[in-house]
């Protein structure tokens, strides 16, 4: 599965966000379909992940209540919306695609997008 990540750029604290990554094959729908980033100098973290039908969803501490993780299997599109975001969320941001709940551990994650960069400017 190739995924192509886009909708990064730079936005001002508290400003919103909405990241989309599309699939390359028609069996998307069979993959539990997640969200990680990476700040500069700090280790790759779990920011969001959607179970295969979209009815189960999990978030980082640092995600909840600012970030939301949909998906539509039709399009074979994730998407990652983010408000009231903060000069600490500034990283790269990967999609990912894995087999199952696990997706929330990067060594689960089966495959990887080629990350967009999200830049918040305090």
């Amino acid at each position: 599965v190739q995924l192509q990540a886009c909708g990064g750029g730079l936005v001002q604290a508290g400003g919103s966000l909405r990241l989309s990554c599309a699939a390359s094959r028609r069996t998307f729908s069979s993959y539990y379909m997640g969200w990680f980033r990476q700040a500069p100098g700090k280790e790759r973290e779990f920011v969001a992940a959607i179970s295969w039908s979209g009815g189960t969803t999990s978030y980082a501490d640092s995600a909840k209540g600012r970030f939301t993780i949909s998906r539509d299997n039709a399009k074979n599109t994730v998407y990652l919306q983010m408000h009231s975001l903060r000069p600490e969320d500034t990283a790269i941001y990967y999609c990912t695609a894995a087999a199952d709940a696990r997706a929330t551990t990067a060594r689960r994650v089966k495959y990887w997008g080629q990350g967009t960069l999200v830049t918040v400017s305090s």
